[in-house]
């Protein structure tokens, strides 16, 4: 699986909506709303730098890496 986004988890611990958040970083909502899906290949830095001051949190509340589950022998195939 790689990394999780558990950025709706801390938006519901902070009691704030996903639109307030865009606002407040200056990102778009459609932007955010990928990240919260974990549908991006990457985040900037900056952009988890305002995610965590305006949500006063670590990025490690925000990202944690899971471990894959798939067979060895299957993500050899993908490759």
């Amino acid at each position: 699986m790689g990394i999780v986004v558990t950025l709706d988890v801390m938006l519901a611990r902070r009691k704030m909506r996903s639109r307030e958040l865009a606002v407040e970083i200056g990102l778009t909502e459609a932007n955010l709303s990928l990240l919260k899906q974990g549908r991006v290949k990457g985040v900037r830095f900056e952009t988890l730098a305002r995610l965590c001051a305006a949500l006063d949190c670590q990025p490690g509340d925000l990202l944690h890496h899971a471990k894959d589950n798939a067979d060895p022998a299957d993500r050899a195939r993908d490759v």
